[in-house]
């Protein structure tokens, strides 16, 4: 017989209330279990105009990762570019990817439509992070966007700000109760008739509780009397009503079916298909009703949560085999649909670690903690006999202790994995995982000498790539694209012997490596190269290394180096002020960020168009993650310093000495500033800059004698040369004084240098406004004019004056007057605009701003 109670009939006051209540950005439903919650909503968004985001929450969403699978599998449902967009920048964090999520979500996209995201059985969220995403999230004033919540208790999110402005609407146990005149009109539909005395009894028993009222609908439809249905009769025998009215009524085979079904948590219509043993089975389903429906916004079917309860009370029906086997096939269709989570929980039940450790490899190489910290636990509950047949549990362990910053452990693990495997009679699978472990200890090497300064990693290297050969493996994938830095060069001493050392270590390193990890880093060692003749400022040698390191790069799919590559080309095309160059640069560096295999791309591009952005006085271009605080998970960040760096630099052009400061001292992680060689540079500079712009001259100074003695050994001039007019005024200022121990000759020629840089840095900020040119500004006078032409061509006040015949300060008020029509701050600032407006033509900038000569 069907079991279809009718129980969800069309309620028009819920559908009233939830109507008003969607003109709010926020919706709680919030109801004990059995009162309907789901349906109402549901039910309700099929009769709107909406567009629906259904996201079903469960236990597993307190993990960060999955969670963040669940909810691009909900946006696919409306936007599978977005969707794809989301994936690629991951679980969010860090406030940049957070921006990044919003924007994609939004993105001008949804502008024309109204949607309703419903977040279903919210009380199950318990992890903070997940919490805090959402919470962020539901206060981004989206005008077409409401969020429903619907959960058994009160939401653990911050309300508050709604509740105050009056933007939350709260559904609640009150409203979800059937009245007298519902329910009668739900016994009616059903062919019911209960005599009103009889009907008053039952509504007191069962207080309008919705599924208490279902069970007695299913009772007097078998001709029972009615019973007492009240609250706490039904909870205290749920489970033998579910057993008695519902499970009995349907056949052997379909009460299997549902069992092996319970041990799954969503049930999409093609891995409910693949499960069954006979395809009737799912048409028999679809017959019990209101207890198993199909939802169209999940593409899958939803059970009703008291029943899912019961059918776990009867998982031991199930052989081990069978419950393997429906493992199995969940975990494959999830790995199909980039649900990589769930598939990797589900391998684990199903014990098929080829399979699950098969999956990680197609995760990149430098996994986010949260991924790591998924998987430890896993390998440590692994049995034996996995990394006896699986080489790869070997490798894959070693490398999140690693990523896990435990470098002392991994050490530790790794010298006896090798020990034992090298004690071993020779065979594939032996050198396998010799090849793999000797190089998880040549990337422990590679990053710890950043600490250490020990550069011995390169034979580590070597015997990989000798167990490389024996073995016969290839790796693909995601795993072969190597992850960089905020420098390519991993480099902290100021020791020459000990940069020597290091670059020879790499040299061999690169070779090996990019042998044996099919392309891995291929290309950074000209990359390093080219930074460190960069920063020397010796620039041909620099293009050249970086040509190669691009050429390299490319041919393997190496993107990391690849975008640096370009950064470096956009810094030695900026010094020499070829503008249609870094024009035609930035179009590359734009095309990245449609590749999808590269991972990291959104934070370095983020990051290299900031810093152009900062340098030529677009600072309000940059991205917004990049100009607020860094977050604590940032400090983990293998980009964490230069992150800061444009960060301070961002502050620093909008002449915010304190949070300058703040951003270079106060944030301090495990890859900061502090620990590169080029980074202790360039924040001793900035500190420098600070100073002196705040009048606290002495330590000005101190801090730039303090960056000229780290980069006195290796000659790197570059950093000081960067900071153009800002370096100028500092040096300046020190060669006034007495007691400086920087060399005179050293200062004049880093001021020589800057100042030209400072030019070019005019003539490219200039071209760049030309192209993006705003309203054209006040009409100069003639005086205004011929002021302005003299400024274009470097002369001072004083020789204006002179060669015009006019007194200084006349010179002066036609200065004030000439940067308040142009709405300029300062000299570069006057140039720029009267460019892009028209006022001067580039060529007379050009020939103001020639800068340094190639060759220097």
């Amino acid at each position: 017989m069907s079991l279809d109670t009718g129980i969800y009939l069309e309620r028009s006051r819920m559908h009233q209330l939830l109507e008003q209540a969607v003109q709010n950005p926020l919706v709680t439903v919030v109801a004990g279990a059995g009162y309907g919650k789901t349906y109402a909503v549901y039910s309700f968004a099929q009769t709107q105009r909406y567009h629906t985001v259904w996201m079903q929450l469960s236990e597993r969403d307190n993990n960060q990762e999955r969670f963040w699978e669940n909810f691009i599998q909900a946006m696919t449902f409306i936007n599978t570019e977005r969707a794809a967009q989301l994936r690629a920048i991951g679980f969010p964090e860090t406030k940049r990817q957070f921006d990044w999520c919003i924007s994609s979500i939004d993105g001008g996209r949804l502008s024309h439509k109204k949607y309703m995201f419903v977040y279903d059985d919210f009380h199950l969220l318990r992890e903070k992070a997940v919490l805090e995403f959402l919470e962020h999230f539901f206060n981004i004033p989206f005008p077409n966007i409401t969020f429903v919540i619907i959960s058994r208790i009160k939401p653990a999110i911050n309300t508050v700000n709604f509740f105050a402005h009056r933007l939350l609407a709260q559904i609640t146990e009150e409203d979800l109760r059937f009245s007298p005149e519902e329910m009668i009109d739900y016994f009616q539909r059903q062919g019911i008739t209960l005599p009103p005395e009889a009907a008053m009894d039952l509504y007191q028993d069962t207080e309008g509780w919705i599924f208490a009222l279902q069970l007695a609908g299913l009772s007097l439809k078998e001709g029972n009397k009615v019973a007492d249905y009240g609250r706490a009769s039904m909870r205290a025998d749920m489970f033998t009503l579910i057993d008695e009215r519902i499970f009995s009524s349907i056949s052997q085979d379909l009460q299997k079916y549902l069992i092996t079904l319970s041990l799954i948590e969503h049930w999409p219509l093609s891995l409910l298909t693949e499960l069954a043993p006979d395809q009737n089975l799912i048409q028999e389903m679809e017959r019990i009703g209101s207890f198993i429906r199909y939802d169209i916004y999940l593409n899958a079917y939803r059970i009703h949560h008291l029943l899912l309860e019961y059918l776990h009370r009867h998982q031991q029906r199930l052989s081990e085999h069978e419950k393997q086997g429906v493992y199995t096939k969940a975990a494959q269709w999830c790995a199909a649909n980039n649900l990589k989570i769930d598939a990797i929980s589900y391998y684990e039940k199903a014990r098929s670690y080829t399979e699950l450790l098969q999956l990680v490899y197609t995760f990149p190489l430098a996994l986010s903690d949260h991924v790591a910290e998924f998987l430890l636990p896993i390998l440590d509950r692994a049995p034996p006999e996995v990394y006896a047949q699986n080489a790869t549990a070997y490798i894959l362990y070693t490398r999140i202790l690693f990523i896990l910053g435990k470098f002392e452990a991994c050490t530790q693990k790794l010298t006896e994995i090798i020990q034992h495997f090298e004690s071993l009679p020779p065979s594939q699978f032996n050198y396998r995982v010799l090849y793999g472990c000797y190089n998880n200890l040549g990337f422990v090497g590679l990053i710890s000498c950043l600490y250490t300064h020990r550069y011995d990693f390169a034979p580590h290297f070597e015997k990989g790539h000798y167990y490389y050969i024996l073995s016969g493996h290839e790796l693909h994938g995601p795993v072969t694209i190597m992850n960089l830095g905020s420098y390519a060069c991993w480099f902290g001493s100021t020791e020459k012997a000990d940069l020597e050392q290091y670059l020879q270590a790499v040299s061999a390193t690169v070779s090996d490596l990019s042998t044996s990890m099919n392309g891995c880093a291929y290309g950074m060692e000209d990359l390093i190269r080219a930074e460190l003749a960069y920063f020397k400022g010796d620039i041909p040698n620099a293009e050249r290394f970086v040509y190669q390191a691009l050429y390299k790069a490319q041919s393997r799919k190496q993107y990391e180096i690849e975008t640096r590559a370009i950064f470096y080309l956009l810094r030695i095309h900026i010094y020499r002020g070829h503008y249609d160059t870094i024009q035609e640069l930035f179009k590359r560096l734009e095309a990245q960020r449609e590749i999808r295999e590269y991972g990291n791309r959104y934070t370095l591009l983020d990051i290299v168009s900031g810093w152009f952005y900062i340098q030529i006085g677009q600072q309000d271009r940059t991205a917004r993650w990049l100009t607020e605080d860094l977050e604590e998970g940032d400090a983990h960040s293998l980009m964490y310093a230069m992150e800061i760096l444009v960060q301070a630099k961002y502050y620093l052009a909008g002449k915010n000495y304190s949070r300058v400061l703040d951003t270079l001292y106060k944030q301090r992680g495990s890859y900061g500033l502090e620990c590169f060689l080029f980074g202790k540079i360039e924040r001793a500079i900035l500190e420098a800059i600070c100073r002196y712009h705040t009048g606290a001259l002495v330590e000005a100074i101190r801090c730039l004698e303090d960056a000229y003695r780290l980069a006195l050994p290796h000659a790197l001039n570059m950093p000081f040369i960067e900071q153009g007019l800002h370096m100028g005024l500092l040096i300046g200022a020190a060669m006034k004084v007495s007691w400086s121990s920087i060399p005179r000759d050293w200062l004049e020629k880093i001021r020589r240098y800057a100042s030209a840089y400072g030019k070019q840095l005019i003539s490219v900020a200039a071209q760049y406004q030309h192209t993006n040119a705003g309203p054209l500004p006040e009409a100069l006078s003639p005086r205004e004019q011929g002021v302005l032409l003299s400024l274009s061509q470097g002369l001072t006040r004083e020789q204006i004056a002179r060669d015009a015949a006019l007194s200084l300060n006349t010179i002066k008020n036609t200065i004030s007057c000439l940067y308040r029509k142009l709405g300029a701050v300062n000299r570069a600032d006057a140039i720029r605009i009267a460019i892009a407006t028209g006022l001067l033509q580039g060529e007379t900038v050009r020939g103001y701003a020639q800068g340094p000569s190639r060759s220097s």
